[in-house]
């Protein structure tokens, strides 16, 4: 079994490479060109693949990039088939997350308690 989950995590590590070069050529507008791939959870029959996307603007722009998403999945998946020697490309579902803006304001507070103890 162990080789079957290195196989997975191998494929999904392929997936996640992939999706971030094609994201960039995705056409809509409600694409941000500031999306990230946070994580990519692909099923154990390699069917289904959840994509969880972050965007330094927002969850609210990483919402609507989700849904350009999702009306450019026919061909992120084209794409995804023709980079990668899979049997059967999987269902992509995008899922919007907002761990990059959550670690921004982590940072933010960071530097204002470091500039705060500087003053002291």
């Amino acid at each position: 079994m162990a080789g079957n989950s290195h196989k997975l995590g191998r494929s999904a590590e392929d997936i996640r490479r992939e999706l971030t070069d094609i994201l960039r050529q995705v056409k809509d507008p409600r694409v941000s060109g500031l999306l990230s791939i946070v994580k990519v959870d692909l099923s154990g029959d390699m069917s289904y693949c959840k994509v969880y996307v972050s965007c330094l603007e927002g969850m609210e722009r990483a919402k609507e990039s989700v849904k350009g998403l999702k009306s450019a999945q026919g061909f992120v998946r084209r794409e995804l088939g023709g980079r990668l020697r899979l049997r059967k490309v999987p269902e992509l579902q995008f899922i919007p997350d907002d761990s990059i803006e959550a670690g921004a304001r982590i940072s933010r507070l960071l530097d204002e308690v470091a500039a705060k103890e500087q003053t002291e």
